[in-house]
């Protein structure tokens, strides 16, 4: 599929603000991407390439970005930059530049998308010594091939600001009216059936691939992944004390510890825990870890609670701050386990044995 279609897909997205017309545009989209395709033209709409629970970003830095540009386009960095400066946009300009260039690209192919979802992903994965002119490289590769529309999206894809006005509740609500709505499946229903299987998945990519192939009774049947995690519930907050008594006229106030969310999955002796905004923080704390090998009997589950920092002299609560210096280590990690112990206090169980316990 070329990549030519996803960027006019990407213009009408921008051109509207109605959520209903943005809607119809994804599911018309999603409706006609060929399986092979779809799972990466859904991430491509998120403006990433890797679920975020995975922990790797595109994030390519601005002065980066310029030399790709450069390389691509033979316009010099201080040309790029003046440009820059009077868009605000680098996309846009890399989009007149590409227009512009000053350099002709022999035997140049049409960007199909399978090409660019595998150079972004190279580009996410680039690391250690020579990853820089890597990344330049594969950004250069894909300007080179790149229409001057596809280079707008190209870069502001990689620059993290796609600018299309695509939230997660919209690609939720196209995937149903891609696959489920069509063949006589309520509204309510099928958004709920996607909803609950990305709650689990944490990846839309897989759970359009599921409503295309196996319908509403397939995202019912999904069971979570142990390493993976699923989306976490949250309490919902209120403005004012009086406007939880308007609601609930009887209520009960408890103290709440000043803690972690804690996610976490075992599998046999492979324990993995992860924070509420799905990052997952293992290595940081090796206690937990096994706390959890040596108290947990269950071969398999996935349990929830709160961690938080306590006075090793005294046992008593600290502040989450104390605990924030270890959610960010990455040295020293067993010396700052003993320095700032961690209680574990856990409050459901999600997953135990194969069997999916949300609804019990």
């Amino acid at each position: 599929m070329e990549y030519k279609k996803l960027v006019e897909v990407y213009e009408k997205l921008e051109s509207t603000t109605k959520k209903l017309e943005k809607r119809d545009i994804l599911a018309q989209l999603f409706r006609e991407t060929p399986k092979d395709v779809l799972y990466q033209v859904v991430l491509l709409c998120q403006g990433m390439v890797f679920p975020k629970f995975t922990g790797y970003e595109l994030g390519i830095a601005t002065q980066l970005m310029i030399k790709a540009i450069s390389l691509s386009t033979g316009f010099t960095t201080r040309e790029i930059e003046e440009k820059y400066k009077e868009t605000g946009d680098l996309g846009l300009a890399a989009e007149i530049l590409i227009k512009n260039k000053k350099q002709v690209t022999l035997f140049k192919k049409k960007l199909l998308i399978e090409k660019v979802f595998k150079n972004m992903r190279e580009i996410a994965l680039a690391t250690g010594a020579g990853s820089q002119d890597k990344k330049i490289r594969l950004v250069s590769e894909l300007l080179n091939s790149a229409e001057p529309k596809e280079g707008k999206y190209i870069v502001r894809t990689i620059l993290g600001e796609l600018r299309i006005g695509v939230a997660e509740g919209l690609i939720r609500d196209a995937i149903a009216y891609a696959f489920l709505v069509p063949s006589g499946v309520d509204e309510e229903s099928a958004i709920s059936a996607v909803d609950f299987a990305w709650n689990i998945l944490s990846d839309f990519g897989e759970v359009a691939l599921l409503a295309k192939e196996k319908g509403i009774e397939g995202l019912k049947k999904v069971k979570p992944v142990l390493g993976r995690p699923i989306q976490v519930m949250l309490g919902i907050k209120a403005e004012s004390i009086e406007e939880v008594l308007e609601r609930h006229p009887v209520v009960v106030v408890e103290f709440k510890y000043d803690g972690m969310r804690m996610q976490i999955h075992k599998k046999e002796d492979k324990v993995w825990i992860f924070t509420r905004r799905l990052e997952e923080v293992t290595e940081q704390f090796p206690d937990v870890v096994e706390i959890v090998k040596k108290h947990i009997m269950a071969k398999e589950c996935i349990v929830e609670g709160e961690g938080w920092p306590i006075d090793k002299q005294t046992g008593k609560p600290l502040p989450f701050q104390k605990l924030s210096q270890r959610i960010q280590r990455k040295y020293d990690i067993e010396k700052m386990a003993k320095e700032i112990p961690v209680q574990l206090n856990l409050f459901d169980i999600v997953y135990l044995n194969g069997e999916t316990l949300f609804h019990k």
